[in-house]
């Protein structure tokens, strides 16, 4: 299936112009987790923290780029709230669920 904007390679400067075209208002979000992703790498001496980062907004632009998923996901997350504690904890599983498709699907 193809969907409106490719999917990006995973490198800093691809996931950001790719995120620029789906979620402009998120790349000030975007830099400040890449500035402690990296800081923190630098801390621990280990990649771990940079790579969680490129497959954060890898998973949050695959969303952003599939109308189905990015629909499933803003609908759950107005339902985290209700006052029907029911609806909250299917939103929460539905909100796993569709992180869990696009983290598998920006994984391979």
């Amino acid at each position: 299936m193809t969907y409106g904007h490719p999917r990006p390679e995973h490198t800093p400067e691809a996931l950001r112009a790719a995120l620029a075209v789906v979620a402009p208002g998120r790349l000030a979000e975007m830099q400040a987790t890449k500035d402690e992703a990296f800081a923190k790498a630098i801390e621990w001496q280990s990649l771990s923290p940079v790579q969680s980062w490129v497959f954060r907004w890898a998973r949050d632009i695959e969303i952003a780029r599939r109308p189905e998923l990015a629909a499933r996901f803003e609908l759950a997350e107005s339902r985290l709230e209700d006052e029907d504690p029911s609806i909250g904890e299917e939103a929460l599983r539905e909100l796993s669920a569709v992180l869990d498709q696009a983290l598998r699907a920006v994984r391979g």
